[in-house]
């Protein structure tokens, strides 16, 4: 499955070992769809926001903002989520006000375990399955930029976890259509996302077991980011050996070259790991060389997934 096909979900989820690059993924995706003309919401999940500085916007905090043509951002905050779930549910503002906007109460939610992370979820699942008067959907794909591996599973599990616990009532409820919606490949995916280094393709794999068996999430790309060239044939290696011993510029440039061709070949036995343990359609982005990363790198990595990266 080529990247640009996930689009046709209603939500994508992003998540990997942290420093790998997936809130660029993420970035990356909502920009092409936005190009293709969908309607797109991309989240984050109560952290320091990188999406819309990614895309050259102001941060856009905990209400959504529209930060290019056809896409929108938001930062999911507790407080702010479960004030909206707390009015949906209780139908009145100044009832959710008057119940839950005291000191005692607030002390009260901040102790419940997992809360946090159901209204995370719950309002950016919301938002994945919201419709308007119309009966159109109000986003045609929804992104979550997930937490890091550990911390994402947390986050994702909450569902299975409340439907296994509490007894019926609104939130066994809501739990019941969150959990029926991360488990139905027609709506959800997950891409997994990794570096060609050793530690990322160890975390990718044991993250893509606990999809699969903790979880039960389909999951849909494995997304290969900052993949390294590699510049020279072997009969050009062979030559640049002889040249690591002459004074500058030949001897450190030729030196520099090895070093860069030992790394590339590196990179390819762990993406060859990657592709061996896990079933995965896979894309595999370059190792850009740009002095500032923003808009132009967020683009130029969009452009790679919807060319189809290295197969």
């Amino acid at each position: 499955m080529a990247l640009p096909s996930l689009l046709d979900r209603r939500l994508v989820i992003v998540t990997g070992k942290g420093g790998v690059g997936k809130s660029s993924v993420s970035a990356a995706l909502a920009l092409l769809a936005a190009r293709a003309g969908k309607k797109v919401l991309v989240c984050e999940a109560n952290t320091q926001e990188r999406i819309a500085p990614l895309l050259g916007a102001a941060p856009s905090g905990a209400e959504m903002r529209k930060i290019r043509e056809n896409l929108w951002s938001v930062d999911v905050s507790p407080p702010v989520a479960m004030k909206e779930y707390g009015v949906m549910v209780l139908r009145f503002r100044a009832l959710y006000e008057a119940l839950f906007e005291n000191r005692i109460m607030r002390y009260f939610l901040r102790a419940v375990p997992g809360l946090a992370e159901v209204v995370i979820l719950g309002k950016v699942l919301w938002e994945a399955k919201l419709r308007g008067k119309d009966g159109r959907h109000r986003w045609d794909l929804v992104v979550l930029d997930a937490p890091a591996t550990g911390h994402a599973v947390q986050l994702l599990r909450v569902p299975s976890v409340l439907v296994d616990t509490v007894p019926g009532g609104p939130l066994r409820s809501d739990a019941e259509w969150m959990k029926a919606l991360l488990v139905d490949p027609r709506h959800t995916g997950v891409v997994i996302v990794t570096l060609p280094e050793e530690m990322p393709v160890n975390e990718a794999i044991e993250l893509d077991q606990q999809v699969r068996e903790v979880l039960g999430m389909p999951r849909a790309a494995l997304v290969v980011n900052a993949m390294p060239e590699t510049r020279f044939t072997p009969a050009e290696r062979e030559r640049l050996a002889p040249l690591e011993d002459l004074p500058p510029p030949l001897g450190p440039a030729a030196r520099a070259a090895t070093l860069q061709e030992l790394r590339a070949e590196a990179a390819e036995r762990e993406l060859a790991r990657a592709r061996e343990a896990l079933d995965l359609p896979t894309t595999v982005l370059p190792l850009l060389s740009t002095p500032a990363w923003g808009p132009e790198a967020i683009s130029a990595l969009a452009d790679a997934i919807e060319a189809g990266g290295r197969r």
